[in-house]
């Protein structure tokens, strides 16, 4: 029984039913203001047409008696008049009609009702203070009962003048609804009504299921999911609104499959990334215990360990920089300050890196160039792409150069920096991936492990400068560019939008 609850319950509260119910509802309300104005408007052309045949049928009654003037009201209501031209009798089923005195007693009357009745209708309608009114304004409503059913006429009193005196009234009335049509029509309305909600809510119940069909594929699609299977997809391939939910959803479904793959990726790349070094110790570890050394050999051992400490350091940092970034806990002390500036303390910083490496590294022309960043980020931007130039550029002449300038569009202002090498250049498949994280353009080309001290600055070569740098940029509100031309160089260009130019004091 619990069970059965729940669900009547679960039907009662699911979406489907609920606009099914809705639909009903609206068009329910609609139907029956349709109902009440047919019923109504219906009701009252009856009226009027029982109104239009009073008024005949009193026209029609007094021409009688002013034809029959001569003789004596008695004597004229001694029958039931007839129409002269045509013989017929101007009474009709279920008419009432009734000859009254001048004292208003009634003398004679035909019709369904009874003598106390019709005396009732003659009292109330001798009321009217003018008897001379159009007849629509001394219309007299009333209600009997025939063959037990209530039947509602339309009465009115009229005086009759013989030889410019009062003479007597006649009272006429008859059904405003004589063919039964009000309670046939309200039957009809009833049951039309009712069959109408009935078919809207079965038809609405269908049309609420195929409109949230999509919704319930959503739902399964989704629970399918899990973190090690993001590959289903809905494909509905609709043109509707609910076709765009579900290429939405796809590409969600594809955003989600693509984040997780770089989060594999990530996971693998830095094992190994941690891997390669601690091997590294383990071995000279191993090596330094398996039998007595010399202290120079202990020393080596130490100067290799504390290398490749240094370079796990450096991997670890990176990665909490990004690790930051990406949620937006990077804490920026952002300044106005000379983007110039700080590409020439990078330049000056690296020369004797670039010196020991056989490359120069010079400044190409320096402008002004007024942002607001922050200097230690902006910094470790810059020199991540110039000891990357440092370090893949090749040749007989190795050069790297740092040039930087300003341009205005728009109103708008927008610094930038060039590092431009004559290195080996880098192939166009791998432009769209240059700035993915432990993305290596050649694999060949991994750190060589020295060790000495006091490689601070050595490019550690894991694949996250060119990310790090990259995000610094975007943080900023810019982005770093990257052309290339294979054995020619490569050419990276810092975006960043310009402030208005720094006014000293």
């Amino acid at each position: 029984m619990t069970g059965f609850l729940e669900r009547v319950s679960h039907i009662f509260h699911s979406f489907r039913f609920r606009l099914a119910f809705l639909f009903v509802f609206l068009l329910g309300i609609v139907v029956l203001l349709f109902s009440i104005f047919i019923y109504t408007r219906q009701s009252n052309d009856l009226r009027e047409a029982a109104v239009d045949r009073l008024e005949y049928k009193a026209q029609k009654l007094a021409d009688y008696f002013r034809t029959t003037s001569g003789d004596s009201f008695y004597r004229a209501a001694a029958g039931i008049p007839y129409d002269p031209e045509s013989g017929e009798s101007f009474l009709q089923d279920m008419d009432v009609l009734a000859y009254i005195d001048s004292s208003g007693k009634v003398i004679r009357s035909w019709g369904p009702p009874d003598t106390s009745r019709v005396s009732l209708w003659v009292e109330e309608g001798l009321k009217e203070e003018n008897l001379d009114n159009p007849i629509t304004n001394r219309l007299i409503p009333a209600t009997i009962e025939i063959e037990n059913s209530p039947v509602d006429y339309l009465t009115v009193v009229v005086p009759v003048s013989i030889n410019h005196r009062l003479a007597g009234y006649f009272l006429i009335g008859n059904p405003i609804d004589p063919d039964n049509q009000m309670p046939q029509l309200l039957l009809s309305l009833i049951l039309g009504v009712a069959i109408t909600l009935g078919g809207a809510l079965f038809g609405g119940l269908w049309l609420a299921n195929q409109a949230i069909h999509p919704v319930k594929k959503i739902t399964d699609t989704a629970r399918t999911i899990s973190e090690t299977d993001l590959s289903r997809r809905l494909q509905l391939n609709r043109k509707d609104e609910m076709g765009e939910l579900a290429d939405t959803f796809d590409d969600m479904l594809a955003r989600l499959e693509a984040a997780f793959e770089r989060q594999r990726q990530f996971t693998a790349d830095a094992s190994h990334e941690l891997r390669t070094p601690l091997s590294i110790i383990e071995l000279e570890a191993s090596r330094a215990l398996a039998a007595n050394r010399s202290i120079k050999e202990y020393e080596r051992v130490l100067r290799v360990i504390k290398s490749e400490n240094q370079h796990m350091i450096r991997l670890v940092n990176n990665l909490l920089t990004l690790a930051r970034m990406d949620s937006g806990q990077i804490a920026m002390e952002k300044e106005e300050l000379d983007l110039s500036d700080v590409a020439l303390e990078v330049v000056e910083r690296l020369a004797p890196i670039a010196v020991e490496e056989g490359v120069r590294l010079s400044a190409g022309e320096l402008p002004e160039l007024p942002v607001v960043g922050d200097r230690e980020y902006l910094t470790r931007m810059l020199s991540n792409l110039v000891e990357n130039g440092i370090k893949y550029t090749t040749g007989e002449e190795r050069r790297v150069m740092v040039s930087s300038g300003i341009r205005s569009e728009n109103g708008s202002s927008e610094a930038w920096v060039r590092v431009i090498d004559n290195g080996q250049g880098i192939d166009p498949e791998h432009l769209p991936h240059i700035f993915d994280r432990f993305y290596q353009v050649d694999l060949a080309r991994t750190r060589s492990h020295n060790t000495g001290e006091g490689d601070d600055h050595a490019p550690s070569g894991a694949g996250l400068g060119l990310a790090i740098a990259q995000s610094i940029a975007i943080t900023h509100g810019g982005r770093i560019n990257v052309e290339s031309e294979v054995r020619k160089g490569t050419v990276f260009e810092v975006r960043i939008p310009g402030q208005p130019p720094i006014v000293d004091g």
